[in-house]
Order: C-alpha cells, then sequence, then structure tokens
C-alpha cells in the first residue's frame, strides 16, 4: 500500500520535529530538536506554513514537505514555496517525495496558487532528478541573490 499524506497539526509535531531536524542536517546544520520544535510549532500556530507529512502503513513517519504562501506581483497572484522537502533514508526511491510533491502540487493548486517554486543545492543531484522527472523546469531567466543580515 502506498504512503498516506495528510496536513499537519500541530498534534503531529512530535512525530515532525525529529524529520525536520534531520532535514537541517542534511544542509549541515548541527542537530537541535529544541530549535526545530519550536520553528515549526511557530510556524504552524501562526499559520505561516503548511506541512505535509507522509507515513506508512505502519504509521511510522517516512517524510515531510513544508510551503510557504507567497505572491507573484507581476502575476498578481498566490504561489506556494515548496521550501522544505525531506524523505528518511530508509524510504527514500520508493516514491514518497514524489507523492509529497505531487501533494504539495495539488494543494496548492486547490488553494488558487498559480506556481510552486523551489530551490536545491547544486550539489543535491538526487533531488534535482526527481524534480525534472516530474516536469519540474530549472530557472533559466534570472539570477537568485541572497545577503546574510
Amino acid at each position: 500500500m502506498a504512503p498516506s499524506i495528510h496536513q499537519a497539526t500541530i498534534l503531529d509535531l512530535d512525530q515532525l520535529v525529529p524529520l525536520f531536524d534531520g532535514y537541517r542536517q542534511f544542509y549541515g546544520t548541527s542537530s537541535d530538536l529544541a530549535l526545530a520544535r519550536q520553528f515549526l510549532a511557530d510556524r504552524m500556530t501562526r499559520n505561516e506554513s503548511v506541512v505535509l507529512l507522509a507515513r506508512g502503513d505502519d504509521g511510522a513517519t517516512l517524510g515531510f514537505a513544508q510551503l510557504l504562501p507567497s505572491f507573484s506581483s507581476v502575476r498578481a497572484a498566490p504561489i506556494y514555496l515548496l521550501n522544505d522537502l525531506f524523505v528518511v533514508p530508509a524510504a527514500r526511491r520508493r516514491g514518497v517525495g514524489t507523492l509529497l510533491m505531487q501533494s504539495a502540487a495539488d494543494m496548492a493548486r486547490a488553494a488558487g496558487a498559480i506556481r510552486l517554486k523551489l530551490s536545491t543545492a547544486i550539489t543535491n543531484v538526487a533531488a534535482q532528478r526527481l524534480y525534472e522527472a516530474m516536469q519540474w523546469t530549472r530557472e533559466e531567466d534570472f539570477h537568485v541573490y541572497n545577503i546574510s543580515l
């Protein structure tokens, strides 16, 4: 049976925290469960993000996706940033990431969004293969810049 995806609530926080902490570690930060808990709790209680949670048949958490609402000024319409996508190592290459991304697109579409955006590390080739297999296109028209504050 395929994993199930549902929109997480604050009641799912205990299951989400280790996943989010694993995601942060994947990108080179140190484990900090208290920070992970506070960040997720803040986003969820303030309705600043939508978190989708993947569970296996046995109820085990397999992964999550976190979407942040935003807007396209040019199109004057809502968009979502698929900011975080993480699948536990034991569940990778089993369709969990694909299912999370499809669910994210369905949720955003139902909310009236015109586009989903994401970025990933240049070295994250496995994720890039997934995105391209799902018909996501790499941005060719814009350079992205950041400044640390």
